[in-house]
């Protein structure tokens, strides 16, 4: 305990980590706050359709990932996913167009152009699915009552479309702002803990809400049963996100002046999951579009495909979500990982892959390597993120079960070790023991002669 007292009291010692926590507190008390901010003409306490829908389809996850403010009609109400869906959609333009890849590789310039037509497509994005999503609150029945103006007015009606859409467009555009905010002067990765902070404030709630499910259905035996299965599928979490491949490199000795350079052994860490989170991010927000079609169907029932799709705990609704995270898993280690570039660099500071030769089969090994681990771990982050769908049939409660594995279990462990990582580097720098001192280690801290390289 003394120890974890030191490291906080390390941490509040250093002036510029300081106010990068402090000022990343400030923008997540912000967010928190706007998420109770209700739109004008919204009763919130009677939207009682709109509660309803959130409780068994896929509304419920874009609810959780909100913090509550979909279900409330908050201004945040659709937080941060139609960025992440324009950055989706940005991605793969500037893969499959040339001249999008020609900007990409402008450098620090190109980069501010990918930006700036991103946030443009964010605001159309948003534009339609605030439209949607108004437009499903004033068509779903027992919402009647939460409409504070002229029902049958068409002034009073479009007015109320005109204004909202506005403030959701508005909302999440400053949402995204913060993300950004976060992501330069504060701690960690923006868009990733404004989600996270979303999921984390479900929480209590669902435990809670379990707790007192129990004592009707199964006794306190059972969740105390339920929570160590919870902890033991969140160790399980950890260790694949923190699972390294390290591949032996060794480098020649060469002598500069009077000095001797090389002849030692390092690593370079492959990690099973490179791409972190924002394959399920990015997933997630692709499957949150057949909820914003499916809002348009007002006057007739959706198609059955459209319906399966919406169905978080449906069979074909998992199946596409395992897809894509696998294709995204892909999709981001193929853009992190060079191996050419790497193999290049190796050779240009005399290293070497013991038994392989330098160059061209050094960036085959590597290659072969990172295609051979990713497979495995898209595949079993894919059955985590489906979890919940057995946790379910298991007779979890709902709203529980989204943190039982899932999406929301996959981020918020994926964020914090990142998170903390952050901090780590920050002690480590200024000569102090980190988080996980003694016995562990975060990945990516260095002791003795054997140490982790990235290229």
């Amino acid at each position: 305990m003394k120890k974890i007292l030191d490291t906080f009291k390390h941490i509040w010692a250093i002036e510029e980590l300081r106010k990068r926590i402090t000022y990343t507190l400030l923008l997540l008390v912000i967010y928190r706050l706007g998420s109770y901010i209700i739109l004008p003409g919204i009763d919130a306490e009677m939207l009682e359709g709109l509660r309803g829908q959130t409780k068994n389809n896929i509304l419920g996850l874009i609810n959780t990932f909100a913090g509550g403010a979909f279900a409330r009609g908050a201004i945040f109400a659709l937080g941060i996913m139609p960025y992440i869906s324009a950055s989706i959609f940005m991605q793969l333009v500037s893969i499959a167009i040339p001249s999008f890849q020609r900007i990409q590789k402008e450098g620090e310039e190109g980069r501010r152009k990918i930006n700036q037509y991103t946030r443009i497509l964010t605001i159309i994005f948003t534009s339609v699915q605030a439209y949607a999503y108004l437009n499903n609150i004033i068509s779903t029945p027992g919402n009647q009552g939460a409409l504070l103006f002229n029902y049958g007015d068409v002034m009073s009606k479009s007015m109320f479309l005109i204004t909202n859409v506005f403030l959701l467009t508005a909302g999440t555009m400053f949402t995204m702002w913060m993300g950004e905010r976060i992501t330069d002067r504060g701690l960690g990765n923006g868009i990733s803990l404004i989600i996270m902070v979303g999921i984390i404030a479900r929480l209590p709630s669902a435990l809670v809400g379990e707790f007192l499910f129990r004592l009707t259905k199964g006794g306190p035996i059972l969740f105390l049963v339920e929570m160590v299965i919870w902890f033991l599928v969140v160790l399980l979490v950890i260790m694949l996100t923190q699972g390294t491949r390290k591949i032996s490199v060794n480098y020649a000795k060469r002598v500069v002046g009077n000095r001797q350079y090389g002849g030692v052994r390092n690593y370079l860490p492959i990690k099973i999951l490179a791409a972190g989170v924002m394959p399920i991010i990015f997933a997630q927000a692709l499957l949150f579009l057949p909820a914003t079609i499916g809002s348009f169907y007002t006057e007739t029932t959706a198609p059955g495909w459209l319906m399966s799709l919406m169905n978080p705990y449906g069979f074909w609704h998992n199946a596409f979500l395992v897809f894509l995270i696998i294709v995204f898993t892909y999709f981001y280690t193929v853009i992190l990982f060079n191996p050419v570039q790497m193999a290049d660099e190796m050779k240009r500071n005399n290293g070497f892959i013991p038994g392989v030769k330098p160059g061209k089969q050094t960036a085959n090994f590597i290659d072969e390597v990172i295609t051979r681990i990713t497979l495995p771990g898209a595949i079993f982050i894919s059955l985590i993120a489906v979890l919940p769908v057995f946790a379910v049939q298991a007779n979890v409660n709902q709203e529980f079960s989204q943190f039982y594995g899932g999406t929301s279990l996959l981020i918020l462990v994926g964020v914090v070790l990142d998170t903390l990582q952050q901090i780590e580097s920050y002690l480590l720098m200024r000569k102090y023991d980190g988080f996980m001192s003694g016995g562990g280690k975060l990945k990516g801290r260095m002791t003795g002669q054997t140490q982790n390289v990235d290229f």
